[in-house]
């Protein structure tokens, strides 16, 4: 399995830490008092900026000339990877809570599956022993999800070096007296937040196939998601001191959002769709919450409880199940597509 999935299984990993860091940085840059609309623009802002010059160097002498159809499928993941998801998910995480809604990210593998099925990207194949492990593995994965959220246990006692951090009031940063129905739109918004980015793994997958050139491609994407999210930003933020950044937080935010998990990041996921599904790519959201577990109880003063590592457990052995899965498929592809050639005597 891991001559088979190696590489893209570290960049998986890369990419969920990566996301890990983003989601600690959103939280400092929220207790800053930073509105996140302006830091999901200024996020594609410096992907865009970081990766149109590093796509010009090493694409633009094979790049051919854009199409209609190349320039919708970008504004269409843009649309769909950054300005609805995001946006979404910074809404959800408003009304609930940050660790509801990242746990909600988890249901992205569920959604893909179901979305690349429908568009004949994927092959569930439950007669086969890959089709019920990718199955089982996805429902075992969001169950250690739900089950480090909704079961707390005992608290695991550990040694901290976290932050001493000023928190100031925000109005983006939920009240933990939220109403029912505060709650339940917050379900929804990270909920919806899910099934776009769901529906951008579909998206990015088909652009790969006419436009296979990773680093104009995020160049692309991120040009039109700053564009879209500038328009949204703009609309809803009218104070220029939120859109004013300094050597704080916010620039760190704002920077490191942008070149890495909406830079590097997307090139990476391009080039992992592009080699093993999107159902690959989504089935290692679940490593987040392991990840931001650890980091959360050690950076942040977070505390670590029983159930956090019951489910991690569970996520990791979920995991797994879909790499088997993947990589059983992929053995079988392999030796169907590249038969011995027959004897010519």
């Amino acid at each position: 399995m891991v001559r088979v999935l190696g590489v893209p299984v570290l960049a998986m990993v890369l990419v969920q830490i990566a996301y890990s860091v983003m989601n600690l940085m959103y939280k400092l840059a929220v207790e800053d008092g930073m509105n996140m609309r302006v830091l999901v623009a200024y996020r594609a802002f410096f992907a865009a900026a970081f990766m149109a010059p590093l796509a010009l160097l090493i694409e633009r002498k094979r790049l051919p000339k854009l199409s209609r159809v190349i320039l919708y499928q970008a504004f269409l993941c843009g649309l769909l990877g950054i300005t609805l998801s995001q946006n979404l998910y910074i809404e959800g995480l408003a009304l609930t809570s940050a660790t509801f809604a990242v746990v909600m990210t988890n249901l992205n593998p569920a959604f893909t599956l179901v979305f690349a099925i429908c568009f004949g990207m994927e092959k569930l194949k439950v007669e086969t022993r890959a089709g019920k492990a990718k199955v089982v593995g996805t429902v075992v994965g969001m169950g250690g999800a739900m089950l480090s959220t909704l079961y707390t246990g005992i608290q695991i006692p550990i040694s901290t070096a976290h932050l001493h951090r000023h928190q100031t009031p925000h109005r983006h940063v939920a009240a933990s007296h939220a109403s029912f129905v505060t709650h339940l739109f917050g379900s929804l918004f990270a909920l919806s937040s899910s099934a776009f980015y769901a529906l951008w793994l579909i998206a990015q997958g088909k652009m790969n196939e006419s436009y296979p050139y990773y680093y104009s491609s995020t160049a692309l994407v991120t040009a039109m998601g700053f564009a879209q999210s500038l328009i949204v930003g703009l609309c809803t933020e009218r104070d220029w001191d939120q859109w004013r950044l300094g050597f704080n937080i916010r620039l760190l935010s704002a920077a490191y959002s942008g070149i890495v998990t909406s830079g590097v990041v997307i090139a990476l996921i391009s080039w992992c769709v592009s080699k093993k599904g999107p159902l690959f790519v989504s089935s290692f959201n679940p490593l987040a919450i392991v990840v931001i577990a650890i980091a959360g109880c050690l950076v942040l003063d977070e505390k670590l409880h029983l159930g956090s590592i019951l489910g991690a457990t569970l996520i990791v052995c979920g995991l797994y199940m879909v790499l088997w899965g993947k990589s059983k498929e992929t053995k079988y592809t392999t030796e169907a597509v590249s038969p011995e050639a027959p004897s010519t005597t």
